[in-house]
């Protein structure tokens, strides 16, 4: 079972999702918060899986309360959903560890696909939000990558960490590579010790920006 904590401002927004959630098959909404600090106490008092998390709300926002929850239960995911389809609120999530980012006119079937695949590590970005990010994080690409940071990685690492980069999954990446899924399995879960790192979004996010992959290069 999934435990989930629903964090908006709008009250008929958590009621909404409240209920959508609440007839699905393996989620249990184990609380609501209102604010980004409701959302520490409540991830403190009932200790959920994941919380679905707005980002401008009084008090506390949730690119704080995102970076305050994965600082202190690193074991809870943070699945943003949110209104704002890009400013620095999208950088400052997904650099505070927000696992995914998605849009709340996301439909219901995916938004439930997010939740459980954002449990089970995987990392969601809303199309329409994918490529501003990319872009953006392409804009602010070195020339050269970091030469202290590319000594970290074997040459096989690099590889899988340039096609992670570019949204392949362990199963592409083990097909294009020609390994194994659990020997690729290791090697992204190397990468994420290396970058320090706990998601996928996260480390293609520094890969782009350090120069260590480049957007469609394989």
């Amino acid at each position: 079972m999934i435990r989930l904590l629903i964090c908006d401002d709008q009250v008929v927004v958590c009621e909404g999702l409240r209920a959508i959630i609440s007839t699905v098959p393996g989620i249990e909404v184990v609380g609501v918060a209102n604010n980004g600090e409701e959302a520490l106490h409540w991830t403190e008092r009932t200790h959920p899986d994941i919380v679905l998390m707005d980002l401008k709300m009084p008090v506390m926002n949730g690119v704080k309360a995102t970076r305050e929850i994965r600082a202190r239960f690193p074991e809870v995911k943070v699945l943003v959903l949110t209104t704002y389809d890009f400013d620095e609120w999208v950088f400052d999530a997904i650099r505070s560890g927000a696992s995914g980012y998605l849009l709340k006119d996301t439909p219901r079937d995916q938004l439930v696909a997010a939740i459980r695949g954002t449990v089970e590590g995987k990392s969601y970005i809303d199309p329409a939000v994918a490529g501003k990010l990319m872009t953006q994080v392409g804009t602010a690409l070195p020339t050269t990558p970091d030469p202290e940071l590319v000594r970290q990685f074997s040459e096989r690492e690099l590889d899988v960490l340039r096609l992670l980069a570019n949204g392949y999954s362990n199963t592409e990446i083990a097909s294009r590579l020609y390994l194994s899924e659990g020997t690729v399995r290791n090697y992204v879960s190397s990468i994420f010790t290396k970058l320090g790192v706990s998601d996928r979004t996260q480390a293609a996010v520094l890969a782009l920006r350090n120069g260590l992959a480049e957007l469609n290069l394989i």
